[in-house]
């Protein structure tokens, strides 16, 4: 009986498994049958962090701050307003206009930026990615936008020789001391504040202008 025992069990199998692949041949082909779930459906993914989307004539100001906001055309024309005449060139020619607006210096330090106030001067490695229509995107140094460092008046302009721009064409960065335009960011959408550190000495983070 030891003997014959596992015999009995080899046939049990076999006709087990002979069973299973006839109902197989008899229902459904492999290409009709159920498709075995792949790695990306099975589990869900990470969720990921919702960013808002922007109304026409918004502008974001975010990155490493400690209070990221959003403000609006309206709510620049509520602040002290800065006037600046200019001149550049551009793949126009010459240009010479005078911009209405606020202080950009103003508008970021409101944001409160995480400078390392424990190195000497910390606010030096600071930088600003402005980014406007057609993600076009222009970089600056904190140090051309602060007035302890630096005589520019850099604006978020809200008109162009007296006139108002729409939602859909401001706020326009203008920068006075350039003498060519391609830091007058258009349909600006978006203020990036951080630090050069991660990309200098390798650290972890990164320096993106998502926010």
């Amino acid at each position: 009986m030891h003997l014959r025992a596992p015999w009995a069990v080899h046939v049990i199998g076999a006709g087990l498994a002979v069973s299973v692949l006839a109902g197989c041949s008899e229902g459904t082909s492999p290409q009709e049958a159920a498709p075995t779930a792949s790695p990306s459906t099975a589990s869900p993914s990470a969720p990921t962090a919702s960013v808002a989307p922007l109304a026409p004539g918004e502008v974001r100001i975010a990155g490493e701050v400690d209070k990221p906001y959003t403000l609006t055309l309206g709510d620049l024309r509520s602040r002290p307003q800065v006037s600046v005449r200019v001149e550049y060139t551009s793949a126009k020619g010459r240009q010479k206009h005078t911009y209405q607006g606020v202080l950009l210096h103003d508008v970021l330090k409101d944001a409160q930026p995480r400078f390392d106030t424990s190195r000497k001067n910390g606010q030096l490695r600071g930088i600003v990615a402005a980014t406007g229509g057609g993600d076009y995107r222009a970089v600056f140094g904190w140090a051309e936008l602060d007035p302890g460092f630096a005589r520019s008046r850099v604006l978020l302009a809200v008109s162009e020789d007296g006139k108002p721009f729409e939602a859909a064409e401001g706020p326009r960065l203008v920068v006075p001391q350039d003498t060519r335009g391609g830091r007058y960011v258009s349909e600006l959408n978006q203020l990036w504040v951080g630090t050069v550190d991660p990309l200098v000495d390798g650290t972890p983070g990164s320096a993106r202008a998502g926010g």
